[in-house]
């Protein structure tokens, strides 16, 4: 997983943190983090195709939640960054170079069934986005101000500093 995915968790809890009626642009949210504005503007791009932030143009433009976090999954954000692919995609090594059967094989439902691994993988990430999807992106601002009280204001002071 790409350390977009990260930055554009963080991204959204700040936005939250920021107001609904403040657009805050990609520069801006870069800096607060010291990350580079280029590559966590495409982060919130592809949040804004999913439909989980918008964008406004212009000098006073920038980007705001589209739905509130409650509403906003971890597996949402995932998807938005990553894409909708599988982690893990079997590409049948089993049945290449000398370990592959033969074909005159007399167990040929050997060769036909799902691989192991790839059985395995399935389940296992199949359980890894249930998990994502079941957390939303408001328990993890619940979270946060928990460890970090103060971070919303210092974040909403920052952003009218400038």
């Amino acid at each position: 997983m790409s350390e977009g995915v990260e930055w554009a968790l963080h991204s959204c809890v700040n936005l939250a943190w920021s107001g609904p009626d403040r657009a805050v642009s990609a520069a801006r949210l870069a800096a607060w983090h010291d990350l580079p504005a280029a590559y966590l503007n495409k982060q919130l791009q592809a949040l804004a195709r999913a439909g989980i932030v918008s964008s406004t143009p212009g000098p006073r433009g920038g980007f705001r939640l589209a739905r509130p976090l409650d509403a906003i999954s971890l597996m949402d954000v995932v998807a938005a960054v990553e894409g909708p692919d599988e982690a893990f995609r079997c590409a049948e090594i089993r049945q290449q170079g000398p370990g592959a059967g033969e074909p005159a094989d007399p167990a040929p439902e050997r060769d036909s069934a799902e691989c192991a691994i790839a059985h395995a993988m399935t389940r296992a990430e199949l359980a890894w986005r249930r998990a994502l999807a079941a957390q939303n992106l408001d328990e993890i601002r619940q979270q946060a101000e928990r460890q970090a009280p103060e971070a919303p204001e210092r974040l909403r002071a920052w952003l009218a500093a400038r």
